[in-house]
C-alpha cells in the first residue's frame, strides 16, 4: 500500500474519448484527486462519479482535477459518462498496471472465490507529484465529502 509522503507512481492512459492523460501533465500545476473504481455502470460506481462530477467545481476552486480510473475500455467509459451526465475525466486501465502500481488491485483468493478487481480507493496527489493521502477501501456515500475536506487543508 502506498503511503503519504511518497512519490505517486505516474501514469500515462487513454481517457473516454482516447486521449492520453498523464500525471505529468499536471505538475506544478494542479492537485490531483486519483481515485480508482471497480467498474462503469454499477450502482455504487454511478453514484460515486456524479458525486464527484457535482462538486467539481468546488474541487477547482482548490486547484484539484478529479480523475476517474476503473479497467473498462474507453468506449464504455464514454457510454458511462454520457448516460449519466458524468464530466470528469475517466481513464482506461485494462491491464490494470496502474491499479497495481497504487496498490488497488485484488487478486482471486486460493479458492478461486473471489474474481480480480479494483479495491475502490482514492488517492490525493499535490502539485509535487507526492501522495498526500491514500484511502483504500473507501464507501462511496459520503466519500467526496471526505476528499473536499482533506483538500481544504492542502493550502
Amino acid at each position: 500500500m502506498l503511503q503519504p509522503g511518497q512519490a505517486a507512481p505516474p501514469f500515462c492512459l487513454p481517457d473516454a474519448d482516447m486521449e492520453n492523460v498523464a500525471l505529468v501533465d499536471f505538475k506544478g500545476k494542479k492537485n490531483v484527486i486519483l481515485y480508482f473504481y471497480p467498474k462503469d455502470g454499477t450502482a455504487p460506481c454511478t453514484r460515486q462519479a456524479i458525486d464527484f462530477s457535482d462538486h467539481e467545481a468546488q474541487f477547482a476552486r482548490h486547484d484539484c482535477v478529479v480523475i476517474g480510473v476503473s479497467c473498462d475500455d474507453c468506449i464504455t467509459h464514454a457510454q458511462f459518462r454520457d448516460e449519466n451526465g458524468i464530466s470528469l475525466t475517466l481513464l482506461a486501465d485494462p491491464d490494470g498496471d496502474v491499479c497495481r502500481a497504487y496498490g488497488v488491485w485484488r487478486d482471486p483468493d486460493d479458492n478461486g472465490q473471489r474474481r480480480s478487481c479494483i479495491v475502490r480507493s482514492t488517492f490525493v496527489i499535490d502539485k509535487r507529484g507526492k501522495l498526500r493521502h491514500a484511502l483504500y477501501g473507501v464507501n462511496p456515500k459520503g466519500h467526496v465529502s471526505e476528499v473536499l475536506g482533506l483538500v481544504k487543508q492542502l493550502a
